[in-house]
């Protein structure tokens, strides 16, 4: 193509370059100013790659550059980017430590694989039937808190449980919890912690559940709770293979913050936490990128870190009949505090990363009984396809995972990709921050792992390093309502 078919952009055409640079991630802007360049348009291609480098003010200065041209053009001049999408690529990585490689990780997914969220600004109502968080569309982000109850004394739990549910309401409305971070009284200390000022909803959801060791433990009944603790609220038995640290297991109640924006996600379980001291103490957490599971009908299933699509045939949202059926629990169930409620499994799971990196491309899809490239089952070529499952081995991973092949056991997965750096041997923490719920823990996540744990060829790769159980409340059904109300009044 000559040059004389690529035409000097106007000054409105550059503007709008350097502004979706400055809105865009410093990838999408650099492929932005190299296609720009290919094509020829020299000036488009400078502002993209001026954005790209920018950060922090330097993006603020682009966009700022990006209104006077749009104004000499006699368009409309943008608002400046909000501090989130600053933040995007910076402040929000480092505040998560070893998770922000990971982080970044996840936000570089090119190709079929990557399918778009819904608006990081949006707000998931708090209030409902069920609480949000698990049939909800699956965020990008996740921390997951276990909490130890340090006190002694009910009134002052359920003065805590009545604290926590007003600040979760405020945060996932995307507001400050009480007074605000900027306090009145300079002497005292904010009521909010301040780092998601400015930052949107991003569709942050807060999910509360209570652990076994609140109903009793040490053969304690510290709370008059004991009789009644749910008969589906099992201890887990020990799964062959299972290697559990008690450090990273366990716990009296939990909180998962799934967010689109990490630092928000953060911030919850931080505020959340602060307002506990005293009453609890955090047992372990897990920050999680890259979901592994989809709650949206037709959406490609993400990838975990072994490179695989795994849970394509996940509960949708919307099924309300096969959500009902597996994953709500029903008036029959019990007990009363329970109905609409669900039971949460967590296994934090290991993979043996460099071992599966030196496995053969044949051997992987044997193991998991889908190809790579696609994640179609065996003979097929999409991943929605059904699986004939006795084309694959009998050891496969999906086989042995199908309800066909466990008396229709199903579960609704929300796992993350999660990345602790390394082990001290130079091999990396990472792996599948396993989530389940289910109706009833007998009839969902215990059969199935006891099948997967004694036959599955994925065990040769993987280990359980982590585990915990929760009973997950209905939801919060309005402001007069409160986390486990039902439980303790």
């Amino acid at each position: 193509m000559t040059e004389s078919s690529n035409p000097k952009p106007s000054s409105s055409e550059a503007a709008e370059a350097a502004e979706a640079a400055t809105s865009a991630g410093a990838v999408e802007a650099t492929t932005s100013a190299a296609t720009a360049e290919t094509a020829g348009s020299a000036e488009t291609a400078e502002a993209a790659e001026a954005t790209a480098n920018a950060g922090g003010a330097e993006a603020a200065e682009a966009a700022e550059a990006a209104d006077e041209a749009k104004a000499g053009a006699g368009a409309e001049p943008r608002r400046a980017p909000s501090r989130r999408a600053l933040l995007g690529w910076g402040g929000a990585g480092l505040a998560l430590g070893a998770a922000a490689a990971g982080g970044t990780a996840a936000a570089l997914r090119v190709g079929s694989d990557a399918s778009p969220s819904a608006s990081t600004g949006d707000a998931v109502p708090f209030h409902g039937a069920h609480q949000a968080g698990i049939a909800t569309p699956v965020q990008d982000r996740l921390h997951f808190a276990s909490f130890d109850v340090t006190t002694t004394d009910r009134a002052a739990l359920v003065k805590l449980l009545q604290e926590w549910t007003a600040a979760a309401a405020a945060m996932t409305a995307g507001h400050e919890v009480g007074a605000g971070a900027i306090s009145a009284n300079e002497e005292l200390p904010p009521d909010d912690t301040g780092e998601a000022l400015g930052l949107k909803p991003s569709r942050l959801t807060l999910t509360f559940g209570v652990g076994p060791g609140l109903f009793e433990k040490d053969g304690k009944d510290r709370f008059g709770l004991k009789a009644r603790r749910p008969q589906a609220l099992i201890d887990l038995p020990a799964f062959p293979g299972d290697n559990l640290d008690a450090a990273r297991s366990g716990g009296d109640l939990c909180v998962q913050a799934c967010a689109d924006d990490p630092q928000v996600a953060v911030h919850a379980i931080r505020n959340l936490a602060r307002i506990g001291m005293g009453r609890v103490a955090i047992r372990w957490s897990q920050l999680g990128f890259g979901k592994t599971s989809s709650t949206t009908p037709d959406a490609q299933t993400p990838r975990n870190m072994m490179g695989f699509k795994d849970g394509t045939r996940n509960i949708a949202g919307d099924d309300t009949a096969r959500l009902d059926k597996h994953v709500w629990v029903g008036q029959k169930d019990g007990p009363d505090w329970m109905v609409g409620g669900s039971y949460l499994v967590a296994r934090r799971i290991r993979m043996h990363i460099e071992t599966w990196d030196r496995t053969s491309l044949a051997e992987q899809e044997d193991v998991f009984g889908r190809d790579k490239s696609e994640g179609a089952p065996v003979g097929k070529q999409r991943e929605h396809d059904e699986p004939l499952l006795k084309a694959m081995k009998p050891d496969a991973h999906v086989r042995l995972a199908h309800p066909d092949s466990n008396n229709g056991v199903t579960i609704l997965r929300r796992g993350y990709s999660f990345t602790d750096g390394t082990d001290g041997l130079g091999r990396l923490d990472a792996g599948l921050f396993f989530i389940a719920y289910q109706r009833d823990v007998r009839d969902g996540f215990v059969p199935l792992q006891t099948s997967l744990s004694r036959h599955d060829a994925l065990n040769e790769y993987i280990q359980h390093v982590g585990s915990a159980v929760f009973a997950v409340p209905p939801g919060v059904r309005d402001k007069g309502d409160w986390w486990g109300k039902a439980l303790f009044v």
